[in-house]
């Protein structure tokens, strides 16, 4: 069934001594997809299929996600900075350094733009996809099941011992129609022990919230980073019923990126690829076909960012 719905040649570039798999679809310019937790690449399966027509997609599973490998903590340390390592040498791996459109999604946020603020010139446009490159906007209270997972025992209990964060993600993270089982299966599968569920508590475990936590500066660095993309075509699409990344992460960026073309879906959830493929990925495809002319960026696609006009969002 996974072959039927993730219908793609596994690809594998061996990292550190670890297999990091990755989805290497189409030919021309290149657009990397960055996925989140608790996903993986089949997350970007339709927008694989329908961007790879023109494109070369490239969808990497990051360590201990997927069809990559998952080792224990003395192997791997799972962190946000090697997160952003693996990208970057996965793309010099495939010599792409230029005219890049970067797609992220719920952590893919914070790796693909920690990559994005080493490179800015390398990267052509930007798609915005439920997620955060700052942190926690101070309107926003952490959520309590991410405490949970973050800091207590039980956490680690339910995440590793019942795959509490991925399959629960299943069922939340889409509000206008349930995940099929086949796909929620697909989901889940690369989570199928205690020891390769390691990656999806170490993903909330790194959470930064406060100064002294291992990456704070770094997430404050990728924060800062974002005014070098104010010419970059950016397109923002977001589930505002995600429990996460919701409207005070969508009012962060529309402040950050006033030059955005926003997409507003007040039905749906975190899983914005699943809740609305019929009308985010033909957004995305319109959007990649669209000229750049980067003298009327911000004339003509500007956003206010204290109140956005209704042109330009669902």
């Amino acid at each position: 069934m996974l072959d039927t719905l993730f219908p793609f040649k596994r690809n594998f570039f061996s990292r550190n001594g670890h297999k990091l798999h990755y989805v290497n679809e189409g030919q021309g310019e290149p657009v990397v997809m960055v996925h989140g937790n608790p996903s993986w690449s089949f997350y970007y399966r339709n927008l694989v299929t329908e961007l790879s027509q023109n494109h070369q997609c490239i969808v990497p599973d990051h360590i201990g996600c997927g069809l990559s490998d998952k080792p224990d903590d003395a192997g791997y340390d799972y962190t946000l900075k090697n997160r952003i390592d693996d990208l970057e040498a996965l793309l010099e791996h495939l010599e792409l350094r230029e005219n890049i459109t970067l797609v992220v999604h719920d952590w893919g946020g914070m790796i693909g733009m920690g990559y994005a603020a080493r490179y800015p010139e390398r990267i052509k446009r930007l798609v915005i996809l439920n997620t955060g490159a700052f942190h926690l906007p101070e309107s926003k209270p952490f959520p309590w099941p991410l405490w949970i997972c973050r800091n207590t025992m039980l956490g680690t209990f339910l995440v590793r011992g019942f795959n509490a964060f991925s399959s629960i993600a299943s069922y939340v993270g889409v509000k206008r129609r349930p995940m099929s089982p086949e796909v929620r299966q697909a989901y889940v599968s690369p989570f199928n022990s205690w020891a390769n569920r390691i990656s999806t508590l170490r993903f909330v475990q790194d959470i930064p919230l406060r100064k002294g936590d291992r990456n704070y500066e770094l997430v404050s660095e990728i924060a800062a980073s974002l005014p070098k993309f104010s010419q970059v075509p950016t397109l923002i699409c977001f589930g505002l019923k995600d429990f996460v990344f919701d409207k005070h992460f969508l009012a962060v960026w529309c402040k950050k990126m006033p030059h955005a073309t926003v997409h507003e879906f007040a039905d749906c959830g975190h899983y914005i690829l699943e809740d609305a493929s019929e009308e985010v990925v033909p957004l995305i495809s319109e959007f990649m076909k669209a000229p750049i002319c980067s003298d009327a960026i911000n004339d003509e696609q500007t956003v206010n960012p204290d109140a956005m006009s209704s042109e330009g969002h669902s």
